[in-house]
């Protein structure tokens, strides 16, 4: 079930026109921000299905670049959000892809900067409800919709269990958590939906376990 109360289905409170193509954007680039965790200096956008389309007309755009500038879905600074990422000095690239996607409101955002970059698949799948699909190559399945954390690991035996020990000890509990690897016995993402924001003296804590590479957190 999709839903879990009338808003859902209302949809958010937002800057319009539409909840999947506009507060759904806008969650998914704001996702991309939280996880790169800085403000990026180039951004290449990846348009697929109805958003390439209609991303002009229905401000998916404008959307995706407010996400990204860490706008809420209600920001009016959304709407000069391409002006703004402009004066920034942040260089933005969409791009209408041809190619046919499981969902038909999907987009590819590849960001960085000289320390770095990241790349994620979304898609808005209705009522401003996302999915993030797939983070630097991983599969995985993440709302954005409750906090979470990140884990970069190497697959190796007891690492799940090391830091599922270490939520259990700070009564944090797991709504959602799956791993995903390219490779057996290589790098692994584990990504795990809890009830409450997670303190960073606990995040500190999960990093230092063995076999951990990188930890990131999502907030609520």
């Amino acid at each position: 079930m999709k839903y879990k109360s009338v808003f859902d289905i209302i949809g958010p409170v937002m800057i319009g026109p539409s909840s999947s193509h506009t507060a759904g954007a806008a969650r998914i680039g704001r996702v991309a921000r939280s996880l790169f965790s800085r403000e990026p200096k180039w951004v290449e956008i990846s348009l697929y299905g109805s958003f390439a389309k209609t991303y002009k007309g229905h401000g998916t755009d404008v959307a995706i670049v407010g996400g990204i500038l860490d706008f809420d879905t209600f920001d009016t600074r959304i709407i000069q959000s391409l002006e703004l990422a402009k004066q920034k000095g942040i260089a933005v690239r969409f791009i209408e892809e041809d190619a046919i996607t499981d969902h038909p409101n999907t987009v590819r955002i590849k960001m960085g900067d000289e320390n770095g970059d990241l790349e994620l698949v979304g898609i808005s799948i209705g009522g401003g409800k996302i999915e993030i699909i797939e983070l630097n190559g991983f599969k995985l399945k993440l709302s954005g919709h409750h906090p979470a954390i990140l884990v970069v690991h190497n697959d190796k035996y007891g690492t799940i269990a090391s830091v599922s020990n270490v939520l259990a000890k700070h009564q944090i509990n797991i709504g959602h958590m799956e791993v995903s690897r390219k490779e057996k016995g290589k790098m692994a993402l584990m990504t795990i939906e809890v009830d409450q924001n997670i303190e960073d003296d606990i995040l500190k804590e999960i990093s230092q376990l063995p076999n951990i590479t990188r930890v990131t957190k999502i907030v609520e």
